[in-house]
């Protein structure tokens, strides 16, 4: 407390001593109390030219004042409630000063760094200031000295300039004491937002700020402000209060921040701590990590020769980080998952113990892992085949699967070096795909690989990838650990057995049904009962089909589907593949009527088209009928000549050579053997005939002929 503030209260004390003290009666203050103009305009908040233009609502007195006329209110005319306001103004008890307290808050070391260096210019101000006799003369030379940066600079770079009034601050501050922490710095140092904001305004502000729109910060500010000045707010804070409480919110409170405006998987990315796994418990080629991913640049399509993305499935060994095994599909599905498992097992060298498998459909489906089904008819799906224990990610996981880091790295790294890269999204897409880029559309290699080509720059490109430190080992490449693995004696003919699955179906007339597909052969025709069929994964043009005994039938396949108007609009392809399935159709109906015409009696039926053709011809009738009452009663044989000589033998039509219309081969000796028998129509035969005399094939076939 300052002296002088002490003796303003023992005078104002003074006045209400007790021996002093009487009852005054306020309604004859009142009537004898005269206030100013300037007074009552205080009370009322107004001016004195509008107290002056009042004048009759008061009673008044006419007072000689400075420079003329002029006049005072009485008190009692007034209004109460200012009469009390004014009365109150003279009970007032001015505020006592007091030492600043030490706040119980935690205060950072930057600021206990600046009351230490203001203590210590405040201790050499005064120890040297004590000797002086001309104080005010070695105020101004002190700080003079200080300010230039040239007295106490290491006190200078802490708290920067001081004036004398500061100084004198400071020592009234510390009295005698000898805390530094009464000079710290008055700034806020709670954990709770120091704001002007209202919880009102607060309240409004969050739900634009928070809202799973995302609202830009600019905009939930503007429409928060527009809220309170529809509710008649006095007070609208400005755009930098609510800058300043975002900026402390999202500091203090990001878990809310990011799960109220970004969702639950942002809050397990962003927020939540990872589990963090020892890999040295594991082994190489223990545990295998599968996912497919969609390849961010373009391909050709091997069955339209249209550009298009591909899929690649990979299997990554969680111990090296080595991509073991992989696969190029233009689907996810579970034909080239279990390729690129087989080639992860063959390039391994041993089968794993553990799968870490996507939470995709086609890892899950039946024909991969097995169903009630196949329990019913004594079969099991692949893995439990290969004793391998699957494993199952938690869908929308990431961060479960170690391959997620192996493919960013791809997309970073390989993907973005091909010229027909397209791009992660269509904010990340090439500068040759957005609008009117002409000069970069005129620059771009065009450039298109094929799935062979693709699998050899990925090859290439692996190279590269092992030869880096692996993150599990720093001291090892990825080469040099996975090339420790313990690898195991292989069967490839035992693995692919293994890896054949199998199903009941029934034959119908179209063959047999089997993943929206139909297959058949010529052993298929006429039968209607169930079969087993077998397929591989690895290829399901062609699926082998057993009697339920285990006896093989025939290899049935996949049949394509046919142009509806091939003659009209296909094209060649169309109209040779039409010709070949309706002479199909052709032969099976002729060889159903022959296997009836050889269980028929022959003879009998000669004899009776013999008499259908006597009723047109009258002449003879009568010889067809002798012969046939003969036949029945069994005294003469009938010589088959004669039987014959009167049948119609009907010969069959050799087939034409059309050389426009060639049909498909399967194989090149196929081919060969087509162009031997109907000759070279064109160049392009001729070129393909003299280069296949060449090849291996046809070397090895004639020079076993020879040996034969």
């Amino acid at each position: 407390m300052c002296l002088n503030d002490t003796k303003v209260v023992n005078v104002y004390l003074k006045h209400f001593h007790s021996s002093e003290f009487r009852v005054i009666d306020v309604n004859i203050m009142n009537k004898e109390k005269y206030i100013t103009i300037k007074e009552l305009a205080e009370l009322k908040g107004v001016s004195t030219r509008a107290i002056r233009l009042s004048k009759g609502k008061y009673i008044t007195r006419e007072i000689t004042v400075k420079g003329g006329k002029s006049f005072e209110i009485l008190l009692s005319s007034i209004e109460p409630e200012l009469q009390e306001k004014y009365y109150s103004k003279l009970v007032l008890i001015p505020p006592i000063k007091q030492l600043p307290i030490i706040a119980d808050f935690h205060k950072p070391n930057k600021a206990k760094i600046i009351a230490l260096a203001r203590f210590d210019l405040v201790n050499l101000w005064k120890d040297q200031r004590k000797h002086q006799v001309c104080k005010k003369q070695f105020d101004s030379d002190f700080l003079s000295a200080y300010n230039s940066n040239t007295l106490y600079p290491e006190i200078y770079a802490k708290i920067g300039k001081v004036s004398i009034g500061t100084l004198q601050r400071w020592k009234r501050v510390l009295g005698n004491s000898k805390n530094y922490e009464l000079l710290i710095p008055g700034y806020h140092y709670e954990d709770y937002s120091r704001t002007k904001l209202d919880e009102y305004e607060k309240q409004i502000f969050l739900k634009f700020l928070l809202h799973p729109n995302k609202f830009s910060i600019g905009k939930a500010i503007s429409l928060t402000q527009y809220v309170l000045k529809m509710h008649n707010r006095e007070y609208i804070p400005a755009p930098v209060t609510f800058r300043r409480f975002t900026n402390w919110y999202k500091s203090n409170y990001f878990d809310r921040w990011t799960l109220l405006r970004d969702g639950e998987k942002a809050l397990k990315e962003q927020v939540i701590p990872h589990i963090k796994r020892d890999t040295s418990k594991i082994e190489v080629g223990e545990i295998l990590v599968a996912d497919g991913k969609r390849l961010n640049f373009q391909v050709i399509n091997p069955f339209t020769g249209k550009p298009c993305r591909a899929t690649l499935i990979g299997f990554l060994d969680w111990k090296s980080t080595a991509l073991v095994g992989y696969e190029i599909m233009l689907e996810e599905n579970t034909q080239n998952i279990a390729s690129a498992l087989r080639n992860a097992i063959l390039n391994l060298g041993k089968i794993p113990k553990f799968v870490y498998l996507d939470n995709g459909r086609a890892f899950r489906g039946k024909y991969f892992m097995g169903s009630p089904a196949f329990c019913e008819i004594g079969l099991k799906g692949i893995y439990e085949k290969l004793g391998i224990t699957t494993i199952f990610a938690n869908p929308y996981n990431a961060r479960t699967k170690v391959i997620e880091r192996f493919f960013l790295e791809m997309q970073g790294s390989f993907e973005k070096l091909l010229p027909s890269y397209i791009g992660t999204s269509i904010e990340n897409k090439p500068a040759r795909l957005k609008r009117n880029e002409k000069f970069h559309c005129a620059i771009h290699t065009e450039f298109i690989p094929t799935i062979q080509q693709t699998i050899q720059m990925i090859n290439s490109w692996l190279l590269y990838k092992n030869s880096l430190p692996c993150p599990n080992d720093k001291s090892k490449t990825i080469q040099e650990m996975f090339n420790g693995v313990n690898k195991d004696k292989i069967n490839d003919n035992e693995l692919d057995d293994l890896m054949l699955a199998q199903e009941i179906k029934t034959i119908s007339s179209q063959g047999i049904r089997f993943l929206s597909s139909w297959y058949f052969n010529d052993a298929l025709y006429g039968i209607r009962e169930k079969v087993i069929i077998k397929y591989s994964l690895f290829d399901l043009s062609y699926i082998n089909v057993y009697t339920m005994s285990g006896k093989f039938l025939c290899q049935a396949d996949r049949i394509t589907l046919t142009h509806p108007l091939a003659h009209y609009t296909g094209e060649i392809e169309d109209i040779e593949d039409y010709k070949q399935k309706i002479q199909k159709q052709k032969q099976l109906k002729n060889k159903t009527i022959k296997a009836c015409k050889e269980f028929l009696n022959i003879e009998d039926l000669e004899i009776l088209k013999c008499d259908i053709e006597d009723y047109e011809q009258s002449g003879e009738k009568a010889t067809c009928n002798l012969i046939e009452s003969k036949h029945a009663e069994g005294k003469e044989e009938v010589p088959t000549a004669v039987v014959s000589s009167k049948i119609k033998k009907t010969k069959e039509k050799p087939q034409k050579y059309n050389p426009k219309v060639k049909p498909l081969f399967r194989t090149s000796r196929e081919k060969y053997e087509y162009l031997m028998k109907y000759g070279c129509t064109c160049n392009d035969d001729r070129a393909w005939l003299a280069s296949y005399k060449t090849s291996k094939e046809y070397l090895e076939y004639e020079a076993k002929i020879c040996t034969n």
